[in-house]
């Protein structure tokens, strides 16, 4: 159980291993409230491994008797973070709390239809009631929700806000997860929360991936399809590739190579965080092509990446460093979405990126899960990714 307390903002978080989802709600939630003390918690976050997913509605009716949010949100995960630990595969659930004062705490709801292939918008606020600069933290169903859709839809609506979160876990088909918003349980669809006002959120996300080799201009492709890099065949790149690496990144590279994609080409120089990473899915040896996770457009700059433990550690301490010294405002809370590819089966020890924001950030209020996709922006626009670690940390406003 850990307390953030400032003049203004105000963080707790809890852990409960009670396999009881009423009795574990009642202790995060009891826990969270004596650390908050009798002020109103304005926003909280509930994340439960799938033990308790046919119970969840006792779960969060518990929380909500004895902490009184006046927003609750929460999802299903993979596992569960919450304090110092990354717990896998055991029950566990976490609350997150944050007392906020001023700022705009604005639930919205959505859902899709695939048999009319449209969005149904449900509690989802206008623009004005929201305010400006938004952050968004979004949960979401990975079998119901066309996620790359739902974050071209806020762009629309909200140009340049950020969108951060994951996509919830536990389940392995329709309507397996949980999906919490107040007093309502679903098992699909997104929920959500945007903030604005005097809070400072900030971002981290960590792809965990290193560039190798040269920088390629794509010089035809279609769709997700690259046939050239830099005029030659991609295929040809990718064996040259190859052949000009070690034995042991030349092992890696057979299990974990991706592509980085340039965010912004007009910078002058391109370095981890420059890029958005992106699965290998295939290769086609009579024509010598390389399809990619992602749509690639003739013009763009792009670089093999290797992804292995040590990488993905030097990159989530390195973003983390970098955010310390750009930010005047030390945080005081964050949220954390890991991919479910991480944790002990990539870094080969328990509770790894939790303990490397605790070395960074301190001993602060961390909540959050492991996800089957992480949301977070790169290069000023918003991305689903995956293998990531995606972090929100609050703090003050600058002044």
């Amino acid at each position: 159980m850990i307390l953030t307390t400032t003049a203004t903002l105000r963080f707790a978080s809890a852990l409960s291993r009670l396999t009881d989802a009423a009795a574990a709600g009642r202790a995060v939630a009891q826990a969270v409230r004596q650390q908050i003390g009798e002020d109103p918690i304005d926003l909280a976050f509930l994340f439960f491994s799938n033990h308790y997913s046919a119970r969840a509605e006792s779960l969060c009716a518990a929380v909500r008797k004895e902490a009184g949010p006046r927003v609750l949100l929460g999802c299903s995960g993979e596992g569960v973070i919450a304090g110092g630990e990354e717990i896998e595969t055991d029950p566990a659930v976490t609350l997150w709390a944050a007392r906020l004062p001023g700022v705009r705490v604005s639930p919205l709801r959505l859902c899709f239809s695939r048999e009319l292939d449209r969005f149904s918008v449900g509690g989802w606020p206008d623009a004005q009631t929201i305010g400006a600069g938004p952050v968004f933290v979004l949960l979401a169903d990975p079998f119901s929700i066309p996620m790359k859709e739902v974050l071209a839809m806020l762009e629309e609506r909200y140009p340049g806000a950020v969108a951060i979160g994951g996509l919830a876990g536990g389940g392995h088909d329709v309507g397996e997860n949980r999906m919490v918003l107040g007093d309502d349980v679903y098992d699909g669809g997104l929920v959500g929360v945007a903030l604005s006002g005097p809070v400072s959120i900030g971002t981290v996300i960590s792809q965990g991936c290193r560039p190798i080799g040269d920088r390629y201009v794509v010089t035809k492709a279609e769709h997700n399809v690259i046939h050239e890099l830099g005029g030659a065949p991609a295929l040809e790149r990718l064996q040259a590739l190859f052949e000009s690496i070690s034995g042991e990144e030349r092992q890696i590279a057979q299990r974990a190579l991706h592509l980085g994609i340039v965010i912004d080409e007009h910078r002058n120089r391109f370095e981890r965080g420059d890029f958005l990473v992106r699965n290998l899915i295939g290769a086609d040896q009579s024509t010598g092509a390389v399809a990619v996770g992602d749509i690639v457009q003739e013009g763009q700059t792009v670089q093999f990446h290797l992804r292995d433990a040590k990488s993905a550690h030097e990159d989530l301490n390195l973003l983390l460093a970098a955010y310390r010294t750009q930010r005047r405002k030390a945080p005081l809370g964050a949220l954390l979405f890991s991919c479910c590819g991480r944790g002990e089966g990539l870094f080969g020890r328990p509770h790894h990126d939790v303990s490397v924001l605790r070395e960074r950030l301190g001993d602060i209020p961390i909540a959050g899960f492991f996800a089957q996709g992480e949301i977070g922006p790169v290069g000023g626009s918003n991305f689903l990714h995956g293998y990531t670690a995606s972090v929100a940390l609050f703090s003050e406003p600058d002044s």
